[in-house]
Parts: C-alpha cells; sequence; structure tokens
C-alpha cells in the first residue's frame, strides 16, 4: 500500500511529518509519486496566516474531485486527473484523506463537516493515534474516534529516512500569547521534552549518520526540564555528542524568543563548536510601542543590547530576523524605527511581511487596522533596504574559506552541488554528487544573488 504527504508551514510541521511517515514505512508502505494513485494522503496544515488556510481549502476542493473519481462516482471529471483515471480503470479504488496539523486542530469541529471528503481530521494532540489509522486503512474499515485530549506526544524519531540534516522536537506549545499568534491556541501550552530522550534521539540520528539537527520549540529558549534549561540543554548535547565521537557536527536551533535568550545561552555558544554561528532572532518591529501592543515583552533597547552582547562574544555570528509590517496602529514613525532599527543590526537576511489578521486573536479586533495598500508599501521598502543589506554583509565575505555541509544538486546548474555553511548560507561549486551529504572546504569565490559561488 502507498501513502502521499503534504505538508505546509513551519519547521515542527515537517519534523511532524517525518515522524508520522516513519509509521507508514515500519507497516512496509511505500511513498506513492502522487497523491494521485495513493492509498492515504495526508495534508499536514498551518494556520500561522490566512493564505496558509485558504492554499488548503483550494487543495481539499481538488482532493474531493480526486475521490469521487478513484470511487468511480457518476459523473467525477478527470480533468488535470489523467494518473487517477488510469489507475481506476480496472474498478473503484478509494482514496483515505487525513488533515492533520494547526489548521485542522483550530478547525476540529467544523472541517469535516464542511469537507465531507476528509476521511480523519486528527488535530495537534492526536497525531500518536495515526497507527490506528493505518491499521484501519490496511484493513479496509473505519478506526475507531480519536481522542484529541491535550496531551502532546513527542515522537521517537522526527527524521525522513535517508536523511543527513534533520530536525529534532525539544518542546511543544508556547505561552507567549503575542497578540497576532493563534499558535497557543491551536498548539497549546509550553511542554519541555525530557533531556534522555532528546539525547536518545540524537544517539539514532548518530547511528544513521546523520550530519546536522535543529532543535525545535515554538521557543526554544525557554525549555525547561527540572534544573537544565536551554542553555543547560546545549551544553549536555555538546558533551554527548563529543563523548560517543557522533558524527553530528553542527547543533541549530529555532524559533528564539528575545526576551528569554539569555548571556548563559551565548557562552554555551561561545565554548561549544558543534553549536552554530547563526542565530535566527525575530524581532518583529522596531518601536516599543508597537513591540509592547504585539505582547512580545522587551523593548528596542532590551532587543539592540541584546545584539550588542550576542556580536561581542561572538564576532563570526549571523543573525537573521523576523519582521511584520501594518500591525494595528502603526504609525510612519513606528515604521521608521523599524527601519532604523534593521539598518542598525543589518541582519544577514530576513524573513519580511505584513500583518495578516488571525480569527481568534487580540490583534484582529484591535482599533485603527492598516490599510492593505499602506501595509504593502511599508513592507516593499523594508525589503528593498534589507536587500541592499544583506548583498553587502555577504560581499564582505567573497575571498574567505568556509566549511559546508553538501546538500544537493543545484536546480540551477546540475553541474554544480549546493552546500549550507555555519552561517546558514549557500554556496554553489562544481563537484561530484559523492560529496552529497559530506563536509567540505570551500573558498568563496564570487557573490551571485544570495548564493555564493564557491571553489573546493
Amino acid at each position: 500500500m502507498t501513502y502521499y504527504f503534504e505538508t505546509y508551514g513551519c519547521q515542527m510541521n515537517i519534523a511532524e511529518s517525518a515522524s508520522i511517515e516513519r509509521m507508514f514505512i515500519a507497516r512496509g508502505w511505500q511513498k506513492a509519486e502522487d497523491a494521485q494513485v495513493a492509498d492515504v494522503a495526508v495534508i499536514n496544515t498551518c494556520s500561522v496566516r490566512a493564505t496558509a488556510e485558504n492554499r488548503i481549502f483550494g487543495r481539499l476542493g481538488w482532493y474531493a474531485g480526486l475521490k469521487a473519481l478513484r470511487q468511480k462516482t457518476p459523473g467525477a471529471k478527470s480533468k488535470t486527473l489523467e494518473k487517477a483515471e488510469v489507475f481506476v480503470r480496472d474498478g473503484a479504488k478509494p482514496l483515505t484523506l487525513v488533515v492533520t496539523g494547526c489548521m485542522a486542530e483550530r478547525l476540529l469541529a467544523s472541517l469535516k463537516e464542511e469537507y465531507p471528503c476528509i476521511d480523519y481530521v486528527v488535530g495537534t494532540f492526536a497525531k500518536k493515534y495515526f497507527g490506528d489509522i493505518i491499521e484501519a486503512a490496511e484493513k479496509g474499515v473505519r478506526a475507531a474516534p480519536l481522542d484529541d485530549s491535550p496531551s502532546y506526544t513527542f515522537a521517537p524519531i522526527s527524521a525522513e529516512p535517508g536523511a543527513f540534516s534533520t530536525f529534532v522536537p525539544i518542546m511543544h506549545g508556547c505561552n507567549n500569547f503575542c497578540t497576532y499568534c493563534i499558535v497557543p491556541c491551536v498548539r497549546g501550552r509550553e511542554v519541555s521534552r525530557p533531556v534522555g530522550e532528546v539525547l536518545s534521539e540524537l544517539d539514532a540520528l548518530s547511528s544513521y549518520g546523520v550530519k546536522e539537527v535543529t532543535l525545535l520549540g515554538q521557543n526554544v529558549n525557554s525549555y525547561c526540564d527540572g534544573d537544565a534549561d536551554f542553555a543547560k540543554l546545549l551544553i549536555i548535547i555538546s558533551d554527548h555528542l563529543r563523548k560517543n565521537n557522533s558524527p553530528i557536527e553542527w547543533v541549530r536551533f529555532v524559533s528564539s524568543h528575545p526576551k528569554d535568550l539569555s548571556d548563559t545561552l551565548i557562552d554555551a555558544i561561545k565554548h561549544n563548536d558543534v553549536l552554530c554561528r547563526h542565530i535566527h532572532l525575530p524581532v518583529q518591529h522596531g518601536s516599543t510601542k508597537i513591540l509592547q501592543a504585539m505582547n512580545r515583552r522587551y523593548t528596542r533597547e532590551h532587543y539592540l543590547s541584546l545584539v550588542d552582547r550576542i556580536r561581542a562574544a561572538l564576532p563570526d555570528v549571523s543573525l537573521t530576523t523576523d519582521v511584520m509590517l501594518g500591525f494595528p496602529g502603526e504609525t510612519d514613525e513606528d515604521f521608521e524605527e523599524t527601519l532604523d532599527l534593521m539598518k542598525t543590526v543589518r541582519y544577514e537576511n530576513a524573513f519580511m511581511y505584513y500583518y495578516n489578521p488571525r480569527e481568534g486573536t487580540p490583534a484582529a479586533k484591535m482599533p485603527n487596522q492598516i490599510p492593505l495598500e499602506v501595509k504593502k508599501a511599508r513592507l516593499q521598502k523594508i525589503i528593498d533596504m534589507q536587500l541592499k543589506i544583506t548583498a553587502e554583509e555577504m560581499q564582505k565575505r567573497v575571498g574567505s574559506t568556509v566549511k559546508a555541509l553538501v546538500e544537493s544538486v543545484s536546480r540551477d546548474d546540475e553541474a554544480e552541488l549546493l552546500a549550507k555553511t555555519e552561517r546558514d548560507e549557500r554556496v554553489a561549486f562544481k563537484a561530484e554528487k559523492s560529496l552529497i551529504g559530506k563536509f567540505v572546504e570551500l573558498r568563496l569565490t564570487e557573490l551571485s544573488g544570495q548564493t555564493f559561488k564557491g571553489q573546493l
């Protein structure tokens, strides 16, 4: 039997899809080349922005048509479903459709009613029941109703089979309740994974030959297991990997909330080479007034002081960020403060977007919502500025020699490979495909867009 995944949204969703996929593989299932010919299709959804949900609604409409064709329903249309049309020539072959993830949790009570093509809606806390769904699909029956009580279970392994770079969830949920964010509503309160479980997964990944891991959490800096905070966890992990001669040479982490990033954590990175010199530090805005309205719980001054301390301890660090424009009540002066902060910090890169109201969050009901055309204009101005800063900062790196992990063949040139540096930069260089999954030393020779050209 075969399965197919569509995964939307954050790294946590990618990790959770990988852990669910391992359940299929353990029972002897194969990955389908296309949803049109799969026995089970899983859509892992995102609720962070309305655009993500709208895309999924569109996909559910497509799946409704696919299921009708697979069941040979009279009048079912086959346009754009050529593979499925061939697949059912000798008789109906039902498809089991599962929707999971944050959107599934948010619309738990209504999604299946509005889209009868869905067989199972699996909320955030019910993923542990995927084994029952798989077994039921094998037998051609319905699984028992799922219990979605709020008790999150971490999967033992969240790596795709054969991956040399993967994610390791260390905590789940969020206690911060930023006024624009739906995550606490769909992921629940913070739960930290026991240190022993994290180390056990790292040991398993080491045995598979994994070279790089990224520790995941909605806010990794608030990790707490007994007396182990996040800084101590990183020290424990570093010592454990070193003591066991692990092939894992790089450890990264996301997401990192500025209010909780401690000097102890900075010191841990400074004294442990396995911890990558790259920190994604979402600022969201440069105005203290707007930060307070967002409930970010730090000021502009606190953030800039934190950046100074990071760069003093880690001169070679690369900093990236998230920036939201057009939050309710944002004035021209608030916007200018954001521009000024970005000019001051000079991020290597930034994910920039305008505020998109999410139903169920306090910000959606705030007065002084910003007109869309103003949000778009401000966003474009900040993108233009950041692209210029990124190019200037990257140009400074040309001529240096770096360690890089080779990830894949370049999409732009099949004769080139694409590698990632410790600072999360991309480098294209000519070499044999046998280097994929290995560390190499590269000299950065020139800059092409936001990708370096390099030589072994």
